[in-house]
């Protein structure tokens, strides 16, 4: 018996869950946001699967919806932020890094300050490298060649040190 939409969908969210998860956290504030982000992106990951041709693989095909989603969003929230005063000094820290050391807090929390202040693309590419995605992958996502992704990657990493020891 074949596999259904709701099959491949199920199979696919399963096996993507967590990146998924992480890709959307980078796009939001704190973990009430993550979670209707996730809910926005299944809806139109479950919307456009009918459309899935199959050029690409199936967990490539997600991340750029993911992407395009997590984009939309975060465009909404710089215009909803124009009208009301942003809380920036509080930060929210998600379940998993609550357990991991002060230390451990601080960097991660300097990562994320760092990868915010990342335009558009670099934040993009730079999300999808640290979910281990390849760089091929990447280069179908945003449309750029490996070459160009592997060169823009080696300076993302550099601008992000220098805005670590810029913090420290």
């Amino acid at each position: 018996m074949g596999k259904t939409l709701e099959d491949v969908f199920l199979k696919a969210f399963e096996e993507n869950q967590q990146k998924l998860v992480r890709i959307c956290s980078v796009y939001s504030k704190n973990s009430e946001d993550t979670k209707d982000l996730l809910q926005e992106v299944l809806i139109n990951i479950w919307k456009s699967m009918p459309s899935f041709k199959g050029k690409s693989s199936i967990d490539t095909w997600m991340y750029r919806i993911t992407l395009n989603t997590c984009l939309r969003f975060q465009s909404k929230t710089i215009k909803k932020q124009k009208r009301f005063i942003a809380m920036d000094s509080i930060v929210i820290v998600n379940e998993q890094t609550e357990a991991k050391t002060t230390e451990s807090n601080e960097k991660l929390i300097k990562l994320r300050s760092c990868i915010n202040a990342l335009n558009k693309a670099d934040k993009a590419i730079i999300t999808l490298y640290l979910e281990k995605v390849p760089y091929k992958d990447i280069s179908i996502i945003t449309g750029l060649t490996e070459n160009h992704i592997a060169v823009k990657i080696k300076r993302i990493k550099l601008k992000l040190l220098n805005c670590i020891n810029e913090l420290s």
